[in-house]
């Protein structure tokens, strides 16, 4: 059973006290894996939706000079660039440096957030096409969850097709909440439109628990299953566009299977058929 315990408290901003300082406004707890939180957003900062940051918190003291380091790792804004706070999407490494102490987060903490967005998941990074395809494994869905509620991206395609497979049905919860609240919320409905929001189709697996559709998506575009699912054509380089989040492994996979059906990865400074982002934390 997934273990949800949201916080929307919202508080006053404290005084940082760190450098770059934002304040936490509310923390989910999904999984005993993965959470998310908000912070407030910078008044100056602009980003596009899709785009990372650094984050983080300070270091232990050293025993020696008891200075302290800032430990930041690169996270996607799960936020489109509209909302007036931030949003993001964690997991929770026992021993790890920085989530490890980022996963005790409280509403009223402060963690430390350099206001310089950048990223490949963007639409300016892609040609124009009719269908856009959001690959995702584990916390990899979080760019997506900007994506998904900035209007542009129903504008530019005909078909939003979100994937994200992760090992067990809980793991999910996050992107299915998301999705199902998106297509619900009725100032969602006003901003994006009904009819656009019709256009997402959701399509979540999972390798471990059982549960409705079992399989790596890698396997299930490879042998064609994710297609007939749909009832749609397979992957076109004329229509079809990606975006791709998650592990190393599963980045090289994609990119050799979205090569194998004629689509070539692009950038900012040269828009292609898909892009992968590679500087995400989980």
């Amino acid at each position: 059973m997934t273990e949800h315990s949201p916080v929307n408290t919202q508080t006053a901003k404290a005084v940082p006290t760190l450098p770059d300082a934002q304040t936490v406004t509310a923390v989910t707890h999904w999984t005993d894996r993965l959470f998310s939180f908000r912070v407030t957003r910078p008044a100056s900062m602009r980003f596009r939706s899709g785009e990372f940051v650094m984050i983080g918190l300070m270091g232990d003291p050293h025993p020696e000079t008891g200075k302290q380091k800032p430990l930041l790792r690169a996270y996607s804004i799960a936020s489109p660039a509209w909302d007036d706070e931030l949003e993001f999407y964690s997991i929770k490494v026992q021993d790890g440096p920085l989530t490890s102490k980022l996963q005790h987060i409280q509403v009223g903490d402060e963690i430390i957030l350099r206001p310089k967005p950048v990223g490949t998941l963007v639409h300016d990074a892609l040609l124009p096409g009719k269908r856009i395809w959001f690959f995702a494994t584990g916390t990899g869905f979080a760019p997506f969850a900007s994506l998904l509620r900035e209007p542009e991206t129903y504008e530019n395609y005909d078909e939003v097709i979100v994937t994200h497979t992760c090992r067990d049905v809980n793991e999910l919860e996050y992107g299915r909440k998301l999705i199902e609240d998106l297509q619900a919320d009725e100032m969602m409905q006003e901003l994006i439109g009904v009819e656009n929001l019709a256009k997402i189709r959701y399509y979540p697996t999972t390798t471990r628990e059982e549960s409705p559709k079992m399989g790596r998506i890698t396997t299930l575009l490879q042998d064609g299953t994710v297609f007939r699912d749909l009832g749609i054509d397979p992957i076109n380089v004329e229509t079809d566009r990606a975006m791709v989040c998650g592990s190393l492994d599963f980045n090289k996979d994609i990119l050799a299977i979205l090569e194998g059906f004629g689509l070539e990865e692009g950038a900012n400074s040269d828009p292609k058929h898909f892009v992968i982002e590679k500087a995400f934390v989980g």
